[in-house]
């Protein structure tokens, strides 16, 4: 573990700070710190940055109750940035975004970007709007039992894939359950942080199965 005598604070005694979702890796803001608010932030396990406008200590969520609960902090490889990640409260910005990273500035014709948060909040919108033509509609429209269906076939593929031992075919059907199972998710109101914190909470410890000799 790195010694914070091996961060290398800026002229002003500050190191930047990256905060991303320690859920979905979101970039959620950037923000100083200095040496007293890195060492509030790992004691109390809550952001703490220096504010260069107030030229103050800020506990991010102190009047706004969104508070960032800290998961890690990593340096970077020269030591003068650092990469914090967080399950937090509610929106990291202060105009009401999740992230204060909303105004785009390039966005590649080739490239593009895929999360399961940006395909979940798709899902919503499908579900809010009902657009015609879309299959994710036809699924909302026809309700729990349909959706219910989809899901027992799709894992009915996933098995017959996997038996097969075909690589290829396994992962396309995999794919299908994952987006079928998005859409009970949002069908039940469950989001993706319930399925992280219910993953994260749990402790999976190997056990050597012990034969017993039949006599």
């Amino acid at each position: 573990m790195l010694n914070v005598n091996e961060l290398k604070f800026d002229e002003k005694g500050l190191i930047p700070a990256i905060v991303a979702d320690a859920v979905t890796g979101q970039v959620l803001t950037l923000a100083y710190m200095n040496r007293e608010s890195l060492e509030v932030t790992m004691k109390r396990g809550l952001t703490c940055f220096w504010s260069r406008s107030r030229n103050a200590l800020w506990l991010k969520g102190e009047t706004s109750g969104n508070y960032q609960h800290v998961v890690s902090i990593t340096a970077d490889c020269d030591r003068d940035a650092l990469l914090v990640k967080v399950e937090k409260d509610g929106p990291a910005c202060h105009t009401g975004s999740e992230s204060c990273f909303t105004a785009p500035v390039f966005q590649s014709d080739e490239l593009s970007e895929f999360t399961l948060r940006g395909l979940y909040d798709l899902l919503l919108d499908r579900k809010a709007k009902l657009p015609e033509g879309s299959y994710t509609t036809y699924l909302f429209q026809k309700g729990i039992d349909k959706i219910l269906k989809k899901v027992g076939e799709e894992s009915t593929e996933v098995i017959i894939a996997g038996k097969a031992n075909d690589k290829a075919e396994t992962i396309y059907e995999l794919a299908d359950l994952a987006y079928h199972a998005m859409v009970l998710m949002v069908q039940m109101g469950i989001t993706v942080d319930d399925v992280h914190k219910e993953l994260a909470s749990r402790h999976i410890i190997d056990h050597k199965v012990k034969q017993e000799k039949m006599v």
